[in-house]
């Protein structure tokens, strides 16, 4: 299966060379999504998936065919990124065999870093992000219609994929139904459901702000955000469906924004009378309207094990380190090993807080991004869009606190970091201004049908 994967992306790599950057990105978040996570590429002790190899074609397409990196101009929200990739490294060098610490950091540089970038320095005026955004809205219906086929039949017409998975105890097992609540949890090219449904809930909330600023057949962009909402629900997970429900509530308080000091005082005092009354976190009070109550106690007592009871006791600054077991379970629920479903904890616990601060740090620097480019435009369509954009950071902010980022959806987060990079940008340049992408031979002719379909209704 190798052999096919390879081909497949060097099939992909050579039509990134042949249209330009955007329509380039557009081919990325494709190959990101339709082809299996588990189907690798061996090249020594790392594993190359498709998006690895096609995100080194279209950086390689950036810097050969193009003077984009040449106009690049760093800011904070870079510099924080590539601080949180060296702290990592850092911390792993005292906690971590150095192999094993530079295999698996050698990859997430493909899947955090090489995106995040690339994103920062092709999209650079409001028409490519709404081109973006359009085509994560038809990249994704079939697959949530897909997923949702699974939900109710339990068949994954991939499934069967899994037995060239990379990992021998996956591979021997074999494609297995999982069944919640008279639903069957749909993955479809994920490794996991939980993922498949969390990249539905980032990318569905970033979506929403392509509604105000499209001019025909709406209800054709609607119908694709409802298929968002299906993809999650497909997945049949708690976490996904959080952010989702989270991230609504977010856009609906749009007309409501000015009184935002109101309802977060009001958060803070509901929070604390619960906490009051019930005695108990608000967050286990919450856990009991999950889909699965015993997995929402496991989440709690997660977090009140490593932070309360002793478990980060001489690990706090450095961490663990990378594949190293806490010995948290034994204090949970007495399983071998610890389940680290929640983003924050897992920083902490590989990294310390040498990567956890600056992992933070990161976010907090999105989020500025995001605030700098709401005030300087007056445009409601462009508020619109960064106010979407901010649903879906708020909602995975709470998100994490019930999973951890791997795979695509790790790549589709740091995409969105670098999306919040490039809002200012975006929201400040009018079409009477807009920065145009160099062209360069060849692109003309195989980026014009994809250009016409992207654009006919912007």
């Amino acid at each position: 299966m190798e052999g096919v994967t390879l081909s497949i992306a060097l099939v992909l790599s050579v039509l990134i060379f042949l249209v330009s950057p955007v329509y380039g990105l557009i081919i990325y978040i494709a190959s990101l999504v339709w082809y299996p996570s588990y189907l690798t590429v061996s090249l020594g002790t790392i594993d190359f998936t498709m998006r690895r190899i096609t995100i080194l074609a279209l950086l390689a397409n950036l810097y050969l065919q193009t003077n984009l990196p040449g106009r690049f101009k760093y800011k904070w929200l870079d510099i924080l990124v590539i601080c949180y990739f060296v702290a990592q490294i850092v911390s792993g060098v005292f906690t971590t065999p150095i192999m094993k610490l530079l295999e698996n950091r050698a990859g997430a540089v493909f899947d955090m870093v090489l995106p995040y970038f690339a994103v920062r320095m092709i999209v650079t005026n409001k028409q490519q992000y709404l081109m973006i955004l359009k085509a994560i809205l038809f990249i994704s219906a079939p697959l949530a219609i897909v997923g949702f086929y699974q939900c109710l039949t339990g068949y994954n017409p991939v499934g069967f994929l899994i037995k060239y998975h990379g990992w021998s105890e996956v591979r021997s097992a074999g494609y297995v139904a999982l069944f919640r609540k008279g639903f069957f949890r749909a993955n479809v090219t994920f490794s996991v459901s939980g993922m498949f449904g969390f990249f539905f809930a980032m990318f569905g909330a970033v979506c929403a702000g392509f509604l105000r600023n499209v001019k025909k057949y709406k209800f054709v962009y609607i119908i694709c955000i409802g298929l968002m909402a299906v993809g999650v629900f497909s997945s049949m997970s708690s976490g996904p469906m959080l952010v989702s429900l989270l991230a609504v509530l977010f856009m609906a308080f749009y007309r409501y924004r000015r009184c935002w000091k109101i309802v977060l005082v009001a958060l803070v005092l509901i929070c604390g009378m619960v906490e009051f009354i019930s005695n108990r976190h608000f967050y286990d009070v919450l856990g009991d309207f999950t889909i699965k109550p015993q997995t929402a106690w496991f989440r709690s007592r997660l977090i009140e094990v490593a932070l309360f009871e002793g478990g980060m006791s001489g690990h706090w600054l450095l961490g663990f380190g990378y594949g190293v077991e806490p010995g948290w379970s034994t204090k949970i629920d007495g399983r071998e090993f610890t389940d680290i479903v929640n983003h924050y904890l897992l920083i902490l616990c590989r990294f310390g807080l040498v990567a956890l601060v600056p992992w933070l740090a990161m976010n907090v620097a999105a989020i500025k991004e995001l605030i700098n480019a709401y005030k300087t435009t007056n445009s409601d369509s462009n508020r619109w869009l960064i106010w979407c954009l901010g649903a879906g950071f708020f909602g995975l902010s709470c998100g994490l606190m019930s999973i951890s980022l791997f795979e695509q959806s790790t790549t589709v987060f740091y995409m969105m970091i670098g999306f919040a990079g490039v809002m200012p940008a975006v929201v400040a340049r009018t079409k009477a201004n807009l920065c145009t992408t160099p062209t360069y031979p060849f692109q003309n002719t195989y980026s014009r049908g994809m250009y016409v379909m992207l654009n006919r209704n912007l």
